[in-house]
């Protein structure tokens, strides 16, 4: 198993325990975690835990100096051992079934990956109109991993599991990416004429953002390093992935016009009561339950649309000097590392 993490002292422990208490046979595994030079008590967190579990399995961190995801996966990789490679987020709780599940998948499907659905889980009333609305296509559109229940071949999953060979095959993560660095390997591996399975039977929790800040940040950066993973495999994009761009690009050229033109003005507000009845609408089907998450699951909505639309277009911008870049030159390969 692999894991990036930095300044991860306040959850590690929750992820760590849960890993530690797999089903799966201890002797045949080992969990390998890139620490990103964190500054807060991670590493000391960690070895707590193990010392908690001396009959667990074998638990060693990497230095990963350049502290984003992809080099840290990449590090962990090429210390790695086993023939199966399990990635777990730092976010993120696994069922004790976890590995078990996705090692027999691999076995019964002959798939290059299989994954489970991200389930979300908020601790705060934002939080958890968060988990809300990242369960549901108006918020996060076709990526089924969100929210499917079937077994199915998909695009991507959440996190993954591989046979060791297909990263000696494709090479490993792409180190450029800040983010969607597993669309852009799942890419890769669907060009290469791999297989990507979702099963519903792979389990995990994971724990979103709290804040609507930190929500922004992510999705603007979700939103900017697609353009990245677009220019390298242009062949994969779907349309879904280019609505919230369009709508936010829409609404700013409606702005302005607005300025000077009245009939702008009234389709702008048009445009706005159309998209909040839809949030509204949208937000009742998902909180049924939690009625009163509604208005805040709609503003979600809004932020989920806004902040992934501008990161799409500042990418185009800050980005737009690298079409044509050899989409490899970021990808090293396992005997290199």
């Amino acid at each position: 198993m692999i894991l990036a993490i930095r300044n991860e002292a306040a959850f590690i422990q929750r992820t760590l325990t849960a890993i530690l208490q797999q089903d799966y046979p201890h002797s045949l595994m080992e969990l390998l975690i890139a620490d990103g030079q964190s500054t807060d008590a991670t590493r000391d967190t960690i070895s707590e835990v193990v010392n908690r579990h001396p009959g667990a399995f074998s638990v060693k961190v990497i230095d990963n100096p350049r502290r984003i995801v992809s080099p840290g996966l990449n590090a962990a990789l090429a210390a790695a051992r086993g023939e199966v490679i399990v990635r777990i987020d730092g976010h993120t709780i696994i069922e004790p079934g976890y590995v078990r599940e996705c090692v027999e998948a691999l076995k019964r499907s002959g798939a290059d990956n299989v994954g489970g659905r991200m389930d979300p889980v908020g601790t705060s009333a934002f939080g958890k109109a968060v988990a809300l609305a990242t369960s549901s296509p108006f918020g996060v559109g076709g990526a089924r991993f969100h929210y499917s229940n079937r077994e199915e071949w998909v695009d991507t999953v959440y996190l993954g599991c591989w046979p060791r060979a297909v990263f000696e095959s494709i090479g490993c993560f792409d180190e450029e990416q800040v983010r969607n660095q597993d669309d852009e390997f799942n890419y890769r591996l669907r060009e290469a004429g791999g297989r990507v399975l979702l099963s519903p039977a792979i389990r995990s929790q994971y724990f979103n953002r709290g804040t609507l800040k930190s929500l922004w940040r992510q999705y603007f950066e979700y939103g900017l390093w697609k353009i990245r993973v677009m220019q390298k495999h242009p062949k994969q994009m779907q349309w879904r992935q280019f609505v919230p761009a369009a709508f936010v690009l829409g609404l700013l050229m409606l702005a302005v016009t607005a300025l000077f033109l009245p009939a702008a003005r009234l389709l702008l507000l048009s445009v706005l009561v159309v998209y909040l009845s839809a949030a509204l609408f949208a937000a009742s089907k998902v909180s049924s339950k939690e009625p009163g998450l509604i208005p805040r699951v709609a503003l979600v909505f809004g932020v989920l649309h806004a902040s992934y639309g501008s990161g799409f277009l500042s990418g185009l911008v800050r980005f737009w000097n690298r079409w044509g870049s050899d989409p490899k030159l970021a990808v090293p390969k396992l005997g290199s590392l």
